[in-house]
């Protein structure tokens, strides 16, 4: 049975805490393949300045390319409607049905995930794997929150890591003004960004 991470998110754009986020969680894994998924329509969140889905992901294929193990998929991107996290792990549960699937994500995923749609038939699809990038209270806020949800049955792990200290939000105010980002972003995805004037004003 192999071991398989699946990590969505609306990468808008794709910059290096998303990678160190990975890193941290196949570290702590050892998966044998990342499957990372650009959505389409964010269900928990409203998508502010949304650059198109191809644009997406080919950011990611840029941010990724070098990292072993990691296949960037267009399948939420090819559904209709809303990226419900539940449809996409019944897909792959499907796809690999003798492996074991991991549903990576952030802190502030794990804490509002009982709002989330059929959260816990994702507890039967796939275990968690939190990425804590927040202070020491946070991290005790976030074990009590995942103890309940172990009681439910889930398998959550939990990954300390340094915070990264700026959001896609406000990588996206900066690009619009132009300032240099360089050291938030990979250096395929400045260029990509700058060659298609993604996040420009005007």
């Amino acid at each position: 049975m192999g071991s398989i991470g699946v990590f969505g998110g609306t990468f808008n754009p794709v910059h290096n805490g998303h990678k160190s986020l990975l890193v941290g969680a196949m570290q702590a894994v050892g998966f044998d393949k990342v499957i990372v998924l650009p959505d389409k329509i964010p269900p928990h969140k409203q998508a502010e300045d949304l650059v198109s889905g191809e644009d997406r992901l080919n950011m990611c294929k840029l941010a990724f390319g070098d990292m072993n193990g990691i296949e960037v998929s267009d399948w939420e991107l090819r559904q209709s409607g809303k990226s419900y996290s539940v449809i996409t792990l019944r897909h792959f549960h499907e796809v690999y049905p003798d492996d074991k699937l991991y549903f990576i994500m952030g802190s502030d995923m794990l804490l509002s995930f009982h709002k989330w749609y059929c959260y816990e038939e994702i507890l039967t699809l796939a275990s968690i794997v939190c990425i804590s990038r927040e202070n020491d209270t946070t991290v005790q806020e976030l074990q009590s929150y995942a103890d309940g949800l172990k009681q439910k049955g889930a398998e959550v792990i939990i990954v300390s890591q340094d915070p990264f200290e700026i959001s896609s939000t406000q990588l996206r105010e900066k690009l619009k003004k132009r300032e240099d980002c360089s050291c938030y972003l990979d250096k395929n995805v400045v260029q990509y960004i700058e060659t298609n004037k993604l996040y420009s004003e005007g």
